[in-house]
């Protein structure tokens, strides 16, 4: 920078100035967006002093952000919540050596979250609260019942907890228990309807029948089943058979095999993971077993019914033995052709790779449906092992990041058998 910025239209320059404000958080801060000045009138000295305010309030205050604006009250306290996690960067910045921080004081830690929950909403506290923990170390604060009672609960924290399961003292449990249920009851309330009807259309149309209704004919596999039958002086095809959906009983008609790595990196995807294989446990024509893994297998079948013991009942961390988890799987599998098997892991095995391939055709060579998913979460594509990746692909099984919205129709299109709908790459 080489002056301060003047005028309505002026803004600090780019490529020179770095501020204290992540770019996940940007636009997020208090005061209306320059799109909202045009819309609500404020012109000219009004217009460029809001420009600045909201400048200075990204940029952080260090003599070289040019704006020469001074905040008061309100924004002043914003600017020092903000500060407090984001003031000191990885090297001193020009002008000053910002040396606030939260430290490991857990009343100072309770206060900043009381002050960021005053000043922003809610799902900016959540970034705000993820950031805090990974950048400044906060995690072992939140075994403290008041730290957790202070929070903004969401999935990333209740997969912090979980990776603190283990050291967590008896006084807390309870409090986090009470957190990680507040969580999994709203997610399941977003997810557990549209995935039930999904998935009882998805079984309705896994019955065949002949003589169907019109309503449940299936126009593609009658006209494919009539093709001998069409008059090209009418350019049409005489229906002489019917295909059509039936109605699937009370009886079970699939079973899913959920099969999920607890490495630490796939928290996210565990906490989606356990409220998915309660909803499927509560599926009458669903049988689902819900198995985690690390270098050792778990099956928490018996505790679907409560994702919240799913939960606890994982250990985050550790190695990965995909080969062995299979292994376990597929002894517990009795209708092969009848049967989803879901792996969700970022394929960086620590077993034998080639049984682990063998594994997986063995299954498809005996019906069995195999999905595998690098992440269940709204994170987007995780790292995975590419070459992993690539093998399984091989074996038609690719692999591919799902949101939790998109979950039901990939296990739609599984029970059905037909082609997964992949997310574009791009």
């Amino acid at each position: 920078m080489t002056g301060p910025v003047t005028g309505p239209t002026a803004g600090p320059a780019t490529g020179s100035v770095t501020g204290h404000l992540p770019g996940h958080l940007t636009g997020h801060r208090g005061g209306p967006t320059e799109g909202d000045l045009a819309a609500t009138g404020p012109t000219g000295a009004d217009a460029a002093q809001e420009r600045l305010r909201r400048w200075r309030l990204v940029l952080g205050g260090d003599s070289a952000d040019g704006t020469g604006h001074a905040l008061r009250g309100r924004d002043a306290a914003m600017d020092g919540a903000l500060t407090s996690l984001y003031g000191k960067g990885d090297t001193p910045r020009p002008g000053r050596d910002r040396a606030a921080g939260l430290g490991a004081s857990a009343p100072a830690v309770a206060r900043w979250l009381g002050d960021i929950r005053t000043y922003f909403p809610s799902s900016v506290v959540q970034v705000m609260q993820r950031d805090a923990i990974d950048r400044l170390g906060l995690a072992t604060l939140l075994l403290e019942p008041e730290m957790l009672e202070a929070v903004e609960a969401d999935v990333h924290l209740v997969g912090t907890l979980l990776s603190l399961n283990k050291a967590m003292p008896e006084t807390t449990r309870e409090t986090a228990r009470a957190v990680v249920r507040k969580v999994v009851d709203d997610l399941e309330k977003r997810l557990a309807t549209r995935t039930r009807a999904t998935l009882t259309g998805a079984l309705d149309r896994g019955a065949r029948t002949g003589r169907p209704r019109h309503h449940d004919i299936d126009w593609n596999r009658t006209i494919a089943a009539n093709l001998k039958h069409y008059l090209p002086e009418h350019r049409t095809i005489v229906p002489e058979r019917l295909v059509g959906y039936g109605r699937a009983s009370r009886s079970v008609k699939k079973e899913v095999v959920l099969c999920f790595d607890q490495s630490g990196s796939m928290a996210a995807s565990v906490v989606y993971a356990s409220v998915f294989g309660a909803v499927l446990a509560s599926m009458r024509s669903v049988d689902t077993r819900f198995v985690v893994f690390d270098t050792s297998v778990v099956d928490l079948t018996d505790r679907l019914d409560d994702p919240v013991d799913v939960l606890f009942g994982t250990r985050l961390g550790g190695g990965t033995d995909i080969n062995r988890a299979l292994a376990y799987c597929q002894s517990q599998i009795t209708r092969p052709a009848e049967t989803v098997v879901v792996l969700i892991s970022d394929l960086y095995e620590g077993g034998i790779r080639d049984e682990m391939l063998k594994r997986v055709a063995s299954m498809q060579a005996a019906g069995v449906r195999f999905v595998t998913l690098l992440a269940l979460s709204d994170e987007g594509t995780p790292a995975y092992d590419r070459e992993h990746a690539a093998a399984l692909a091989a074996l038609d099984a690719p692999a591919f990041a799902c949101t939790p919205d998109l979950f039901p129709e990939v296990m739609a299109a599984a029970i059905e058998r037909r082609p997964l709908p992949i997310p574009d790459a791009g």
